[in-house]
């Protein structure tokens, strides 16, 4: 499928036991990989959301113009991991403190954004954040965006399950490769078994 518009409620609709989570952390590939890998998410899909652009492409969110991040959309089971523990991970596994950039990855479309599904993902990812703020677990102030989800892209084809296509890409072992390790030491109870 080419990028669409798939909405909420489209892409929830698949299995009325699941929810749906939308979580920006620098590059897709690295963000895919990672909840793709957690126990009770049954997909994790790349695109672009958080702008205004309507059915963006790759090329033209790459321009900056569009106000759309990179974004994974999770259809998780609550029953089997929830939506704090996926702020968790979110937190966990990318930097929250630098401002439209992830390592080597600069620009809007790379920024830490979490875009909520309802009131109770607001005030969860709110009270997720505080708590962090209040503990100090980053030297730096966290510059995550809390905003309401409005719209999903998903993104290209080829940009789908990425790391799992291309694990010997030099992108996928200097960067996607070290965020797995990190994730699967940080938080092994929560990673899926390796296929």
């Amino acid at each position: 499928m080419e990028n669409g518009t798939e909405k909420e409620g489209e892409y929830a609709a698949a299995r009325k036991d699941t929810e749906v989570a939308t979580f920006g952390g620098g590059c897709f590939w690295c963000t895919e990989a990672i909840f793709s890998g957690v126990k009770g998410v049954k997909s994790a899909v790349s695109g672009y959301a958080g702008g205004d652009v309507a059915n963006p492409s790759y090329e033209l969110v790459c321009t900056d113009t569009t106000g759309h991040a990179e974004v994974v959309q999770i259809e998780f089971d609550p029953s089997a991991v929830s939506y704090r523990e996926l702020l968790e991970i979110f937190f966990s596994t990318h930097d929250p403190t630098t401002k439209d950039q992830q390592g080597a990855d600069y620009g809007r479309q790379y920024r830490s954004i979490i875009l909520y599904h309802s009131e109770e993902q607001k005030r969860e990812a709110r009270e997720t954040l505080d708590r962090l703020t209040e503990e100090h677990v980053f030297d730096d102030p966290i510059v995550t965006e809390i905003v309401p989800f409005r719209s999903f892209y998903k993104a290209e084809e080829y940009h789908q399950k990425y790391f799992a296509k291309n694990p010997g890409k030099p992108y996928c072992r200097i960067v996607i490769s070290p965020k797995l390790a990190k994730f699967r030491k940080l938080l092994s109870q929560r990673a899926a078994s390796p296929d």
